[in-house]
């Protein structure tokens, strides 16, 4: 291939950026500006003065829960084709599938480790 045909792609990365950098440019030349004001920059909540901290703090295992769900409902997603093309590439071949069947061995492999290290259990460990 030719360089000059990535020549349109170049132009629009180009564009993109420009557009963006326009925007926040934009954004800060002709915002609204106005002075610290104490009470104009508290939270308002339907009238009543805001108590306590603004937002609860979550435990690290809720993290490290939503970031397992991602990692395991993405690997899910990459088996989906798998399955509705099963059979066909069993027709084509055992050397297609036999990696499909490593993929589900390094996944399963990751759910039994968090079950062994017990990660998905939420509840926090008493001191005494």
């Amino acid at each position: 291939m030719e360089l000059s045909s990535y020549i349109p792609l170049l132009v629009q990365i180009i564009v993109a950026v420009g557009l963006g950098v326009a925007i926040v440019a934009a954004s800060h030349i002709f915002g609204q500006r106005s002075p610290k004001n104490k009470i104009k920059d508290s939270a308002y909540e339907c009238g009543i003065v805001p108590e306590g901290a603004p937002h609860p703090r979550f435990g690290a295992r809720f993290y490290l829960v939503a970031m397992l769900f991602v990692i395991f409902d993405i690997e899910i997603v990459f088996m989906l084709p798998l399955a509705m093309a099963y059979s066909d590439l069993l027709a084509d071949g055992v050397a297609i599938v036999i990696p499909a069947f490593v993929f589900i061995a390094a996944a399963a492999a990751g759910i039994i480790y968090e079950i062994k290290k017990d990660v998905l259990n939420w509840n926090i460990p008493k001191s005494n």
